[in-house]
């Protein structure tokens, strides 16, 4: 398990495969809020913790299972 603190602006978040879906803005409550400029929208947008896998130097990587926004980062689609 990681933890919270670890997780600070700027950090980039991938998914499971490794591909660009945003960047940390900073965490409120138990959400990663991601900048503006990695949605197709224009708005912020959240991920939770929990769909967090691990902590890889400046970098997120995200559980297979994470449900991901439609609109960000490469080619991010909403999973099932």
């Amino acid at each position: 398990m990681f933890e919270k603190l670890r997780i600070k602006e700027h950090m980039e978040v991938a998914n499971s495969e490794g591909q660009h879906v945003g960047t940390v803005d900073g965490v409120q409550d138990d959400k990663i809020k991601l900048t503006k400029s990695d949605s197709s929208d224009s708005m912020h947008h959240f991920l939770s913790l929990d769909d967090v896998e691990k902590i890889d130097d400046n970098r997120i990587y995200l559980k297979e299972s994470a449900r991901i926004p439609e609109g960000l980062g490469n080619k991010a689609t909403m999973n099932a």
